[in-house]
């Protein structure tokens, strides 16, 4: 395996991590409800295209070495694409229409998805080592 598809899955297992468990998480903590939520939303979208980009890239370059591990990164990216285009706007729209349901519903799948995506990225760094 290459040396750019270690540092692409490493940067986008760390990036997700770091996204998901500490900077959403400190927005909340650290700023106003009113102030957290648009900014947290207005941040999604490039987190989403960071993901897309990432798990692109570290699929090309493991297709010839590892076409397992390239599978994984490319189902990553794809299935990123759908989240950014449909659920995000949907979750968005459940807030602003104030429908905490729907809104819990789908924030739940896209945290659902989210993990996946960070357990997958953790698989493939853990074929570099095996």
């Amino acid at each position: 395996m290459t040396t750019l598809a270690l540092l692409l899955t490493a940067l986008l297992f760390g990036g997700m991590v770091l996204y998901s468990f500490g900077f959403a998480a400190f927005l909340f903590t650290a700023l106003p409800a009113d102030t957290a939520g648009p900014t947290i939303r207005r941040a999604f979208p490039h987190f989403y295209l960071f993901v897309i980009a990432c798990a692109a890239l570290a699929a090309a370059s493991l297709a010839l070495p590892d076409p397992t591990s390239a599978a994984i990164m490319a189902a990553i990216a794809v299935t990123t694409i759908p989240t950014r285009q449909i659920l995000m706007p949907a979750i968005n729209a459940a807030t602003d229409a104030g429908d905490k349901r729907r809104f819990g519903m789908l924030h739940g799948l896209s945290v659902v998805i989210t993990l996946i995506h960070i357990v997958a990225a953790a698989a493939v760094l853990y074929r570099f080592i095996s």
